[in-house]
């Protein structure tokens, strides 16, 4: 397999998948997350280039030996980049909320604002997320909270109780609402927010 550490190479391959859509969705996001900074440390293989018939992308160096192919001119080493990104993903303020819930005939609740998942809020993911509740676990969504963006709601008092998370692909995870907060419309806002927000980046939104 072949690593393809080229932008030129990156931004090609990425145009080509984006042709298989949304077959080619988990590995397209990946690539996306790749040229865009590369917050994951991820890397994108094929079985030989340009004409590949199988595409793998996998955390950097996961495999000791590979072929780096000819061209070094390694994309997406400006993490800033995403950060940045991430950092505007977080931010917001009461007046477009009032216009989300409205889309679905629901009355803002002026105490709700957009905020951002602070890292001592990964217990309240690992507590609440199915596949959750272990060491690993927190790991994995201490670290898509640290490098990825994702879109929250707090209360009154800055409390988060309605959050999504994006990962190494660019697909949204682990969705949820606190049960106190339910039926109202905020993982509808939640959502629609991520949405908008990725496919300002270029991301491609499914469901």
């Amino acid at each position: 397999m072949q690593i393809l550490t080229c932008s030129a190479q990156l931004q090609r391959l990425e145009g080509i998948l984006r042709k298989s859509l949304p077959l080619a969705l988990p590995v397209y996001g990946a690539v996306l997350n790749i040229t865009r900074g590369n917050p994951g440390q991820f890397e994108v293989l094929v079985d030989k280039w340009p004409d590949f018939g199988a595409v793998l992308a996998r955390p950097s160096g996961e495999v000791a030996n590979g072929d780096m192919g000819h061209c070094r001119d390694k994309a997406g080493e400006n993490v800033r980049a995403m950060r940045g990104a991430r950092q505007h993903w977080e931010c917001g303020t009461l007046g477009p909320l009032g216009c989300w819930w409205g889309h679905w005939g629901q009355e803002p609740d002026p105490n709700v604002r957009l905020g951002s998942l602070l890292p001592w809020h990964v217990d309240l993911l690992n507590n609440t997320w199915p596949y959750g509740g272990n060491a690993r676990s927190r790991r994995y969504l201490a670290e898509l909270l640290g490098r990825f963006p994702h879109v929250c709601l707090q209360d009154s008092t800055g409390e988060p109780f309605s959050w999504v998370l994006t990962d190494h692909f660019g697909t949204g995870t682990h969705s949820f609402t606190l049960p106190a907060h339910r039926r109202r419309g905020h993982m509808q806002v939640v959502l629609t927010v991520a949405a908008q927000r990725a496919q300002a980046r270029g991301f491609p939104t499914f469901g």
